[in-house]
């Protein structure tokens, strides 16, 4: 008896043309990359993310966006491969966020704090140009800069502790929920 392989679906015209790469997700759970014709891993996908492309994934039977369940999957590789980012304490405070009426606004002030936090590396990098900071390198900086790297964090929490402190004050002035009883003034 001879098994025949199924071809691989072709490529998508409208990925190239919105330029996000579009990734298929089978019911194998095999993801296929309609820009390249392959099927790819999840270590392909992280690489896809650290090179800053622009993706997006389907379900082939639905059509559902699975984009995030894939990106908490990758995340969930790492938080079980090597040196967690995520305590468990944070996990569990992260969990009881879910259905409560700050939920939005915990997700606003996390990724306001990512992208300031991210802005500080980048300009940390601008400053040691040509270093090439590998993850070793930065480590070993890290380590022995230790004072400087406090002092440096200090500043970045009294910054997010400075967002976080005027988001309540906008709460309670009314100015965030404008109208609606029990967040400040009402007109």
């Amino acid at each position: 008896m001879v098994t025949r392989r199924r071809a691989a679906p072709a490529p998508e015209p409208s990925a190239e043309a919105s330029g996000v790469r579009i990734l298929k997700k089978y019911p194998n759970r095999r993801l296929y990359d309609t820009q390249t014709s392959t099927y790819v891993t999840l270590s392909d996908v992280k690489a896809m993310v650290l090179a800053g492309e622009s993706f997006e994934v389907h379900d082939t039977k639905t059509g559902e966006d699975l984009t995030r369940s894939i990106l908490l999957q990758i995340i969930l590789e790492e938080e079980t491969a090597g040196a967690p980012m995520f305590s468990t304490p944070m996990l569990e405070q992260i969990i009881r966020f879910y259905g409560q009426a700050m939920q939005g606004a915990l997700k606003d002030y996390l990724a306001q704090n990512l992208q300031t936090f991210t802005e500080m590396q980048a300009r940390f990098a601008e400053q040691a140009p040509g270093m090439g900071f590998s993850p070793e390198v930065w480590q070993q900086f890290l380590q022995g800069q230790a004072p400087a790297m406090q002092g440096l964090m200090g500043s970045y929490m009294e910054q997010s502790k400075s967002l976080f402190v005027k988001m309540q004050e906008q709460m309670a002035s009314g100015a965030l929920f404008p109208g609606m009883p029990g967040f400040g003034k009402t007109k």
